[in-house]
């Protein structure tokens, strides 16, 4: 190709949105003629790179959205530490059945166990699946839900949750919910059936009420997210603990 055709070439890709073709259609004729390919053989190839820097961007948009506070992936999670946490059936949930299904994830365990880092590898597996998620600590949530209530606009607030399709909750638990234990419990009813969440918490369903503080409403809390859950235990040491035990260990050593 001559300057004046890929001139042209670059001020079609742009004008038609394709900017990874933009970016790739100059090797790519290097390389359909250096290998003889036909012209559609390139065309071919060349829509195949723009397809993929689509994904590419959707998936890096959808990691923005989904507001992590760290990536953490299931491959950098280290299962022998809890030998009674089912590996292979976290790497099934990471396929993204449970989303098509509707269907929750409870991860219970002590504090630094690793269930974080499980939810947010679930919902890097989710994005790359093709499915919008959502990080958002149960604190924090509950005062979203409080101050859409003051601004007379919980519907809409909870409607726009709905082009969500997993809502990881983190840190169910720690600090009980007061009057936004009522708008928690709307949330999650809201979602009952229309989509998933993945709930990670330190406290066995038997002391919900301590968040809750009421038993009705924390009974019927737990029978719509159990209804169609995964329930993972995680049962061992602290993460932390152990890593601040290493760093003392070396930092002894040194």
């Amino acid at each position: 190709m001559n300057n004046a055709s890929e001139a042209l070439v670059d001020l079609y890709c742009k004008e038609l949105r394709l900017p990874g073709l933009k970016r790739a259609y100059r090797d790519i004729a290097r390389e359909a003629l250096a290998q003889g390919r036909t012209p559609v053989d390139f065309l071919a190839a060349c829509l195949a790179q723009e397809l993929a820097s689509r994904r590419e961007s959707r998936i890096r948009a959808r990691l923005t959205q989904a507001r992590f506070p760290a990536p953490k992936t299931l491959d950098a999670f280290d299962f022998t530490l809890l030998p009674e946490l089912p590996k292979a059936k976290v790497l099934h949930l990471a396929k993204g059945e449970f989303i098509k299904k509707k269907e929750n994830v409870i991860l219970l365990g002590n504090s630094g166990t690793g269930k974080t880092h499980v939810a947010i590898g679930l919902g890097i597996a989710a994005i790359a699946a093709g499915y919008r998620v959502r990080f958002i600590p149960v604190v924090d949530l509950a005062q979203e839900l409080l101050q859409a209530e003051q601004e007379y606009c919980l519907p809409k607030y909870l409607k726009g949750w709905q082009k969500v399709d997993l809502v990881i909750a983190d840190e169910l638990g720690y600090i009980n919910l007061g009057p936004g234990a009522s708008l928690l419990f709307q949330f999650c009813a809201a979602r009952y059936e229309r989509g998933s969440m993945v709930i990670t918490t330190n406290l066995e369903f038997s002391r919900w009420t301590e968040v809750f503080g009421d038993a009705t409403l924390t009974g019927a809390l737990l029978d719509r997210l159990t209804h169609h859950a995964h329930i993972l235990l995680f049962k061992g040491e602290s993460y932390r603990f152990r890593e601040s035990q290493q760093r003392q260990s070396v930092n002894m050593d040194t």
